[in-house]
């Protein structure tokens, strides 16, 4: 199946959209107290995106060896993940290794495309 991802974030909330086949599924959290108002808005859209696409397995919308069309609003995302350019955050390196091992077990066909944020539809859930 083929699924098409967004997700935003901020340093209270984070967001995603996954639209599958005619579906969309949309999911709003607060972040967790140890998160919220301490991260920036970069290292927030990494969880977005982590905890998005966990969830999507976790709900069975994703299956092992579906295809992904990731949609990333912010250049610094697209480039890590298309580039394996360096990032000193060592924070955003821990999601980058777990949005990474979740894409390798489950054998995800992940492409990713970079937009404007005003293509990306999450953000209209922040």
């Amino acid at each position: 199946m083929s699924h098409i991802f967004y997700s935003d974030g901020n340093a209270k909330n984070i967001t995603w959209i996954i639209q599958s086949d005619g579906s969309s599924f949309t999911e709003n959290r607060e972040h967790v107290d140890m998160y919220k108002y301490k991260v920036t808005n970069l290292q927030s859209k990494y969880v977005a995106l982590h905890v998005g696409l966990f969830w999507g397995i976790g709900t069975f919308i994703i299956k092992n060896g579906d295809s992904i069309k990731i949609k990333l609003d912010e250049k610094k995302m697209f480039e890590q993940f298309t580039t394996d350019s360096e990032i000193e955050d060592s924070f955003i390196q821990k999601r980058l290794r777990f949005i990474r091992q979740l894409i390798d077990q489950r054998k995800l066909k992940v492409e990713f495309e970079a937009i404007s944020q005003d293509e990306n539809i999450a953000k209209n859930n922040i």
